[in-house]
């Protein structure tokens, strides 16, 4: 498990999970939103982007969390692992609420220095609660067959379907 991707839907808890994991495997975390978004939430040309990631994970450790399909074909076939984070449907939208909320509440500061507000939060189409009740099941169901397919192509393939196995998981590393 030296070069991990971790996907999952919006609020599964990918950044966490990897953050924890690059601590106790001592290896170097990267997190896409980060290396997407530029300030006042515009997003990176996709080739910009892409230049990013295929440059940091040019290395032969690495911890990557993220859902961007546009960097897929980087990174995908570069893991040794991916980790699927495919927790409820419940969850996830209690999580998208709940991370929302205190986001918007303490002005936390995110990538590229960008803030969520209750505005963008509840009032608008930019809403992570909204992106979340709009990609969940699609997703869900596309990486199903995603993951069969790099699983035969020699990527061990990780699914966790609720923190109790998330939790387990780290403890034993």
């Amino acid at each position: 498990m030296n070069r991990i991707v971790v996907i999952g839907s919006s609020c599964s808890g990918k950044s966490t999970f990897s953050q924890h994991l690059a601590k106790k495997l001592n290896s170097q975390y990267i997190e896409l939103d980060q290396l997407h978004w530029l300030p006042n939430w515009q997003e990176r040309p996709d080739e910009q982007f892409r230049n990013r990631v295929s440059k940091v994970t040019s290395k032969d450790s690495w911890i990557v969390d993220g859902n961007y399909s546009v960097a897929r074909d980087i990174l995908w076939p570069r893991a040794t692992t991916i980790i699927w984070l495919n927790h409820s449907f419940g969850l996830v939208l209690y999580r998208s609420i709940t991370r929302s909320i205190f986001r918007a509440a303490t002005k936390k500061r995110l990538f590229a220095g960008n803030v969520e507000s209750f505005k963008q939060t509840f009032l608008s189409r930019d809403s992570i609660i909204l992106w979340v009740l709009k990609t969940y099941h699609r997703k869900r169901k596309n990486y199903a067959g995603l993951l069969k397919q790099q699983a035969a192509k020699g990527a061990k393939v990780i699914e966790f379907n609720n923190q109790k196995q998330v939790n387990a998981f780290l403890k034993n590393i």
